[in-house]
């Protein structure tokens, strides 16, 4: 008789501990897996009393093993509120919320919604994002409230004086291979190199009337003379009512003393002033031979009405009235030698912006060729803040052409100047009203 003693089966239970996938936090999912197995045995056979041999046989059974198996589950990304502080006028408000936030959000990132922050015109429009980014240093916040600004040049001066306010952010870009003007590096005497990417740059040149200015200057020593053959046919907003008639005395001056150089780079040297009463003597009896305008578009109102023929603009308000209708479509533009000023605007991003890579990527977009020749040219009339020659095939032909036709991308390079340093730029402002407007 035969006696079988046989080893117990078993069931395994193996727990597999897994971590859960880090889009969405889904859990684990545990999943029962059923497998038959041959497991071998050792048996013990009697074959009789006094013998027992031990032999191996085989035999299938059920292995059941409960095991945590990852399952990756599609959650849909966050949507990010990217907040874009602006100043400037009220078409950076525009161009922001009626075009870029929608076209950045349809074409590059469908998770980011960009929401505006108008500041305001000039210098007091960019000093209240410089306090805003300050405070949020100041309070210690690790992640401020501002993603993104837009800026004016002298908004630079103050914040490089601030230690780690701004992100260097630009190498990051694939647009900084296409800035190339100097004043991407240099704002009015501030290293800016890395921490800037230009939106566009505006310009201001001498329009006029080519019915009655057949020979337009080429210079301000010519234009003198043509003011004195023509009293009161020249006009502009002195420096009390517009940026074109600033630029136009901050031209003169470059052109006076030959110091654009450094005027431009500084470093600020008070002995210079002095050597401005003659420039600027020289330029009240110019002034007793000019109409003056009210403003930046007082100055296109009165070429239009013909009530002047000649007056410096901004070359973007100039083509875009032009474009409105509400400018004769015969007049043109001339940028005189030695130059005159014109003005980028930037954009910064501060150092604990709450979403850095959604606004590099913001930045990004405005500043490539496509942008910059469909929107920047065509729509707004601004030179592009990268280089032209990497826009040309991006704009429209007959884009390109109207902003170029009479200042010539050359021509732009060369006569294209910067503002002073902001110790020079005040310094001339205040020197043009106690010699030009006080006499003293």
């Amino acid at each position: 008789m035969k006696t079988y003693k046989y080893v117990a089966l078993f069931t395994v239970a193996v727990i597999l501990g897994v971590l859960a996938v880090a889009c969405g936090q889904a859990a684990p999912e545990v999943q029962t897996v059923v497998e038959t197995v041959v497991v071998k045995e050792t048996v013990e056979v009697e074959v009789e009393k006094e013998v027992i041999k031990e032999v191996e046989v085989e035999k299938e059974v059920v292995v059941t093993k409960e095991v945590e198996v990852e399952k990756i589950v599609e959650v849909p990304a966050e949507e990010v509120e990217l907040v874009y502080m602006t100043a400037g006028d009220v078409n950076m408000l525009a161009l922001a919320q009626n075009l870029l936030a929608a076209t950045f959000k349809d074409e590059v990132n469908p998770d980011v919604n960009l929401r505006t922050i108008h500041t305001g015109p000039g210098e007091a429009g960019s000093r209240l994002i410089f306090e805003k980014m300050k405070a949020d240093k100041e309070a210690g916040k690790e992640v401020g409230d501002v993603d993104v600004a837009m800026v004016h040049q002298v908004f630079m001066t103050w914040a490089m004086d601030e230690s780690d306010l701004l992100l260097q952010y630009a190498p990051d870009l694939e647009t900084f291979q296409y800035v190339t003007a100097a004043d991407a590096k240099n704002a009015l005497g501030a290293d800016v190199d890395g921490f800037v990417m230009p939106m566009f740059h505006s310009q201001t040149a001498i329009a006029y009337n080519p019915d009655v200015v057949s020979d337009p200057p080429q210079s301000y020593e010519e234009l003198v003379a043509w003011v004195e053959d023509n009293p009161g046919m020249f006009g502009y907003n002195g420096i009390k009512g517009g940026m074109s008639g600033v630029s136009f005395t901050v031209g003169w001056l470059y052109w006076k003393t030959g110091n654009y150089d450094k005027y431009a780079a500084g470093p600020f040297d008070e002995a210079e002033i002095d050597a401005w009463t003659p420039a600027l003597e020289d330029m009240k009896a110019f002034n007793e031979n000019v109409t003056f305008t009210a403003g930046n578009v007082g100055t296109l109102d009165a070429l239009n009405r013909g009530e002047i023929a000649m007056g410096p603009v901004w070359v973007d308000m100039f083509y875009t009235f032009k474009q409105e209708g509400k400018l004769d479509p015969n007049l043109k533009l001339s940028l005189i030698e030695p130059g005159m000023p014109g003005q980028p605007m930037y954009f910064v991003i501060p150092a604990n912006a709450p979403h850095p890579d959604a606004a590099k990527q913001f930045v990004e977009y405005v500043t490539s060729p496509e942008v910059q020749g469909g929107v920047i040219i065509d729509r707004y009339n601004w030179y592009p803040g990268i280089d032209g020659g990497f826009v040309a095939d991006s704009a429209p032909p007959e884009a390109f052409d109207r902003l170029y036709q009479d200042i010539t991308p050359e021509l732009l390079s060369e006569r294209g100047k910067s503002f002073p340093v902001s110790d020079y730029f005040t310094a001339m402002l205040e020197a043009y009203e106690r010699v030009v407007i006080s006499g003293n």
